[in-house]
């Protein structure tokens, strides 16, 4: 990584560290809730910026895909940072129906760690 993309005001993303892909944490603009944590390859990226909703790059289903695609709940961009290293981005969205996570909850993290168990919170 150079210096340069520490320091710089240039837009640099590093899609090389994950093998293409950028983490990217999903805040909630209002609240500041953390919603989720997806990836995104250059394409997602791209998507993103030019329609305002948020795409990622699926992992396991190798596929690019919008956030709300099926379900209707799509996470529309307010703010976009991005980290010290270029690397992740923290996206700051406007979550349609108030409904993130596939099991209908609001956000991914839904469960505090206590010892060994998880407690729903």
């Amino acid at each position: 990584m150079s210096a340069d993309r520490e320091t710089s005001d240039r837009l640099d993303l590093d899609f090389a560290k994950l093998g293409g892909l950028i983490s990217a944490v999903v805040q909630d603009a209002h609240s500041g809730a953390v919603l989720m944590v997806g990836f995104m390859n250059a394409e997602a990226w791209s998507r993103t910026q030019e329609t305002g909703l948020v795409h990622y790059y699926s992992r396991t289903r190798n596929r690019l895909w919008m956030k709300g695609e099926t379900s209707g709940h799509v996470q529309r961009v307010r703010e976009i940072r991005v980290d010290c290293d270029q690397d992740a981005l923290l996206i700051q969205v406007e979550q349609e129906g108030g409904i993130c996570c596939h099991t209908g909850r609001p956000s991914c993290f839904f469960r505090r760690v206590e010892g060994d168990s998880l407690r729903m919170i």
